[in-house]
């Protein structure tokens, strides 16, 4: 089952250089419970931003999102709170390929990033690449690659794994490599 593509939500807006730390606190780093998880996202950037992520919402941030550290929580932590995607104007690499992991749509769109403000309900048309904001300004970015696509339908790199596991032992019918 492909991962839902298309969202309407409201805007969290974040700056420059949020890292993993802030997104997910190290004190935490062996709590792994989505429903744990999520009830510290953000947590290092104060109570009047964590109080504010709600399941739906998505984030918007500048240049250098999820840099710092290799904390793979820090983007479990965001797809547990139920944040569809995030568009940022850059994304650090390490934090990239940990949300590819765990299923989370990543945006790059510098432009949405600068112009789309705090609180702004925006839609989203992942596979169409399109941003569309108040008072039709829209956006358009590069969609990821097919293979990338395909981790995140299954659900992240686990699940996808599971699904290939799965479709060759179907094709050997059933038998035992």
């Amino acid at each position: 089952m492909a991962a839902p593509t298309e969202f309407s939500g409201s805007v969290l807006k974040l700056g420059d250089d949020i890292n993993t730390d802030v997104i997910y606190p190290g004190k935490y780093i062996l709590v792994y419970e989505p429903e744990e998880m999520k009830k510290h996202l953000f947590e290092g950037l104060g109570p009047e931003i964590s109080s504010r992520v709600r399941p739906g919402g998505i984030i918007l941030a500048g240049e250098n999102f999820g840099c710092g550290s290799s904390r793979e929580q820090a983007a479990g932590a965001i797809k547990a709170a139920g944040i569809p995607a995030v568009i940022a104007k850059s994304f650090a690499r390490i934090f990239f390929r940990n949300a590819v992991n765990f299923g989370l749509l990543l945006i790059t769109c510098p432009e949405a990033a600068d112009a789309v403000r705090d609180g702004e309900r925006i839609d989203l048309d992942f596979r169409a690449g399109q941003i569309t904001a108040p008072g039709g300004r829209t956006f358009s970015f590069p969609p990821l690659p097919d293979f990338l696509m395909d981790i995140i339908d299954a659900g992240g790199l686990v699940a996808h794994g599971k699904k290939i596991i799965a479709a060759r032992k179907a094709a050997q019918g059933g038998k035992k490599s």
